[in-house]
């Protein structure tokens, strides 16, 4: 039996396209909804369709890879409905099919299995484009302490199931890293990437862990995950939600925010929930860790390749910083050429 999801050359790539339309449009089939369109968003740990109706409602249908069960992928609406519940949050929240389901296993071509597939209100908003202002970015921070403070009050059900993002996940991506670091980095720049690995897994050892800055994480809120409105930030995908350290989702959003932006979301967020004294060291510990993870990610599409080339001058010099234990979260890095 294949998987699903095979996407390793152009040819399975287009291959699974067709495949995922046709899962689609079978599921649309379930839902009692007078849709009009059907649009292709992207291809990544899930394929995604915004789906139009009739009415001023859209939907966003995901068809999931086997990454994630179907009670991980169940456990995730359960929490996004909890999340719905709180009056300063908005996010998406999942559609039950006209069988009371809300994860569906759809059949597919011969020899390949059945895909999960779910659906999901659509949240609308505009990405940003172009540099980030003062106003937004203290808003995201806004956000992602209100979605923390949430998710620490969340009493998860018995069946509650959702990966952890610490040291063991990280090792693993390390281990995939190591199959395709040449592409983009020299034996000497890995042997900087090692070393941080290293160091952060050390320290991930001795952190203390405790209800104010571990539980319930979206895991995956870079600036591609949240849409705008007015100046207003909604979070979107938290098909990677899960257990982690309240730091390390900070991290994967000040990643892609200038020195000055990054103070004002953590200004934002200590707002809403107030950081332990000694966060700096541990956030840029974070930092390094989230940059890392998204290059293991990445690092085995050859489409990725250039601009993960073209990111190693900042890349290399924020590990540079992170293993002289110079601290780097607040100024602008002068990069390596």
């Amino acid at each position: 039996m294949y998987e699903f999801f095979q996407y390793d050359t152009d040819e399975n790539r287009r291959s699974l396209l067709v495949r995922a339309r046709k899962v689609a449009l079978s599921a649309l089939q379930q839902y009692d909804l007078e849709w009009d369109r059907i649009q292709f968003i992207q291809l990544s740990e899930t394929i995604t369709y915004k789906i139009e109706t009739s009415t001023a409602k859209s939907y966003l249908l995901r068809i999931h890879s086997d990454r994630l069960s179907k009670e991980e992928i169940r456990s995730e609406l359960t929490f996004l409905q909890a999340l719905n519940k709180s009056v300063d949050l908005t996010v998406p929240e999942g559609l039950v099919s006209c069988d009371g389901s809300y994860v569906l296993e759809i059949a597919t071509e011969e020899g390949y299995r059945r895909p999960y597939v779910t659906m999901m209100r659509w949240i609308e908003g505009e990405h940003a484009s172009g540099e980030f202002t003062d106003s937004c970015a203290y808003n995201m921070g806004v956000l992602m302490g209100r979605l923390h403070e949430v998710a620490a009050s969340f009493v998860p059900p018995p069946d509650f199931v959702r990966p952890t993002w610490g040291a063991d996940s990280f090792r693993r991506e390390m281990i995939k890293l190591e199959q395709h670091y040449t592409c983009f980095l020299s034996g000497e720049a890995w042997k900087s990437y090692q070393a941080a690995a290293e160091k952060i897994v050390s320290e991930l050892a001795v952190m203390h862990r405790n209800d104010n800055n571990y539980g319930l994480i979206h895991g995956d809120l870079h600036t591609g995950n949240i849409v705008f409105n007015n100046d207003h930030p909604y979070p979107i995908d938290f098909g990677r939600c899960g257990y982690g350290y309240y730091l390390y989702d900070m991290a994967g959003t000040i990643l892609e925010l200038w020195p000055k932006h990054r103070w004002l979301f953590i200004q934002g967020y200590e707002s809403v929930r107030k950081l332990e004294t000694d966060y700096v060291r541990h956030l840029e510990c974070f930092f390094v860790m989230f940059m890392i993870e998204n290059y293991c990610h990445h690092a085995s599409d050859p489409r990725e390749t250039s601009s993960l080339i073209d990111e190693q001058q900042y890349a290399q010099a924020y590990i540079r910083e992170y293993l002289n234990d110079t601290p780097f979260l607040f100024d602008v890095i002068e990069r390596i050429m």
